[in-house]
């Protein structure tokens, strides 16, 4: 079996002081409500205070031979003080938990803000599966620990503290003997929580990598089979698997060393002050009475702490999700502050001396020079490989150029939130989706908040989608995974609708129609022509009837645009595009 040697690489993870910040600001945002789980939790501490105090005034009292009735004054005390603590204790975790529901909200909310504003390109090379992790394992943990884990950690550090001080109070020494003990529950904390978050941010890491093999295998189900890689997909599995297994055991390891040695340190303080609190008894410094109570007191302290350690686990696992979802706050696209948006001016689309290279590998751009007038069609048409798809993604704002600019109405295309952007430019490629839900649901996606069911229907017929007729339930038919199926060119004319109804003033299409047969996309197209009237058209195709039709058409070779000009004026200079036509426009005829 192979070890894989690290985690796969995916979106960014946030800093420790980013998701400090992140933090602070989510409970800043209910600083009232965390007061008030303060003032509560200290109120239910104090109470818990009580009761060992009264048992060594009760043994003091018995010793010195005092009277019956001020002994069951002192009890019916204890039971009385046991009882406002569980009625404090009982409201502060109703208010920690819908703290902690209020703020997980928040998360959710933001991660659903982030992740739709994040480029595309950042999502295609992070991968679905890190995204799906991340807004599933991940946001389930990060709500998790600010619903149980955090308020738990809170209520438990506020009693330990005035346990503490209750002992110091009755006698610094012990209380110095209890504090001295505890010194070992310390250490491992400390050599704990060095390691945890590394730890927990590989195993985050390694499920990102399972979900993301998981996905991949899955979607290209009918690729795996047709090319006979099932083998080559469960190696990739059993990869990705044993990545995750090697993180939960280093994860394990950790927690099998500090949760042994904690329970064997709880001891040591009450062993220490029993000894010290004997000894000191005998000489008179320190009541019995003093003494008991101080060793109840820390023997109290074991269930605070207790709590803190059983949770700082889930802390720390939190905290590495959450870090993993705030890092989406890193690669999402930046929201310009109200009115500091750039607006274009005009619908002009221009490209100057852009280069381009996917990751850090060499320029499939190089150094391409274009300007499209407003309302004019053109294709671009080339080889595969020739940088057509390329140039199309850096038009629509999808991939930012390595150098020079793309812009639309003189405004940087890369400036344009995508909001804003799909106003003005759309991409449209042979790849669809389908969403859960009806057909209503899939338009309305595009569609303004106006848009009536009339002019989705009118969407539809504008591309052709005489399919629609045939549905049982008209806009309300539930469609997608569970709901009425719908084939590729189905799909994609529903893709296309949408588009009609986004109403851009610029239009890249690229191999919109190469799933529907030669019929369909040549009805589907001559309806989109008619519907795209007056917009700006960039059609990348490798069906030349396309180019045929466009005011001008762009030859990309190797990167470079080579040719530029009228369909009859490339045929005429008998140059690349008239390579082209010839061979496409003979097997056409054959």
């Amino acid at each position: 079996m192979t070890h894989p040697a690290g985690p796969p690489r995916g979106l960014p993870i946030a800093s420790p002081s980013r998701v400090r910040g992140a933090a602070l600001r989510l409970v800043a945002r209910d600083r009232r409500a965390v007061a008030l789980l303060l003032l509560l939790n200290a109120l239910a501490a104090g109470a818990g205070l009580v009761g060992p105090w009264l048992l060594g005034r009760i043994i003091d009292e018995v010793k010195a031979g005092g009277r019956v009735a001020t002994v069951d004054q002192l009890a019916l005390a204890i039971v009385a003080f046991a009882l406002v603590q569980l009625l404090l204790t009982r409201y502060a975790r109703l208010l920690a938990h819908r703290f902690g529901e209020r703020t997980s909200a928040r998360v959710r909310e933001q991660y659903v803000d982030r992740a739709l504003a994040l480029p595309a390109s950042v999502v295609e090379r992070a991968g679905a599966g890190d995204l799906t992790a991340r807004g599933t394992a991940d946001v389930g943990a990060v709500a998790v620990t600010l619903r149980d884990a955090g308020p738990d950690i809170l209520i438990a550090g506020v009693q330990a503290l005035f346990i503490l001080g209750a002992v110091f109070l009755i006698s610094p020494l012990l209380g110095a003997c209890g504090v001295l003990g505890l010194l070992g529950i310390g250490v491992v904390v400390r050599w704990y929580l060095r390691r945890a978050n590394a730890a927990y941010l590989a195993q985050g890491a390694a499920a990102s990598g399972i979900s993301e093999v998981l996905a991949a295998t899955a979607s290209g189900a009918r690729t795996v089979e047709a090319l006979g890689l099932a083998e080559r997909r469960v190696a990739a599995s059993r990869d990705a698997i044993e990545w995750g297994r090697v993180t939960q055991m280093r994860t394990l390891f950790l927690r099998g060393v500090l949760f042994p040695v904690v329970d064997f340190s709880y001891s040591v303080p009450v062993v220490g002050v029993l000894l010290i609190g004997g000894a000191l008894t005998d000489r008179g410094t320190v009541s019995l009475g003093a003494v008991v109570a101080c060793a109840l007191y820390l023997r109290q302290l074991a269930q605070p702490l207790d709590t803190i350690l059983m949770r700082v686990e889930q802390v720390q696992s939190g905290a590495a999700s959450f870090a993993r979802v705030e890092g989406l706050g890193e690669a999402a696209r930046p929201t310009p502050p109200a009115g500091a948006a750039p607006v274009p001016e005009g619908r002009r689309v221009r490209v100057a001396g852009v280069r381009y290279a996917y990751d850090d590998g060499p320029d499939v751009l190089h150094g391409v020079d274009l300007t499209v007038r407003p309302g004019e069609r053109l294709a671009l048409v080339g080889p595969s490989g020739a940088g057509k798809s390329t140039l199309g993604r850096l038009l629509a704002g999808v991939d930012a150029p390595r150098t020079g600019k793309v812009t639309v109405g003189n405004v940087p295309v890369a400036d344009l939130d995508p909001e804003r952007l799909r106003k003005h430019v759309v991409l449209v490629t042979q790849e669809h989706h389908v969403f859960m839900g009806t057909v209503r649901d899939n338009l309305r996606i595009a569609a303004e908040p106006s848009a009536t069911d009339a002019d989705l229907v009118a969407a539809l017929s504008a591309v052709g989608a005489d399919w629609f007729g045939e549905l049982p339930n008209g806009l309300d038919t539930e469609v997608g995974v569970h709901g009425h199926p719908l084939d590729g060119a189905a799909a994609q004319q529903l893709a296309l609708a949408r588009v009609v109804l986004a109403d851009p003033h610029t239009v890249i299409l690229d191999e919109a129609t190469a799933l529907l047969d030669p019929v369909t996309a040549r009805h589907t197209e001559r309806a989109l022509a008619a519907v795209l009237e007056g917009r700006t058209v960039i059609a990348i195709a490798h069906r030349l009837h396309t180019a045929h039709d466009a005011d001008r058409v762009g030859v990309m070779e190797n990167g470079r645009l080579t040719e530029l000009g009228t369909h009859d004026a490339l045929v005429a200079s008998g140059g690349a595009y008239a390579a082209l036509w010839n061979s496409w426009h003979g097997g056409q005829r054959k």
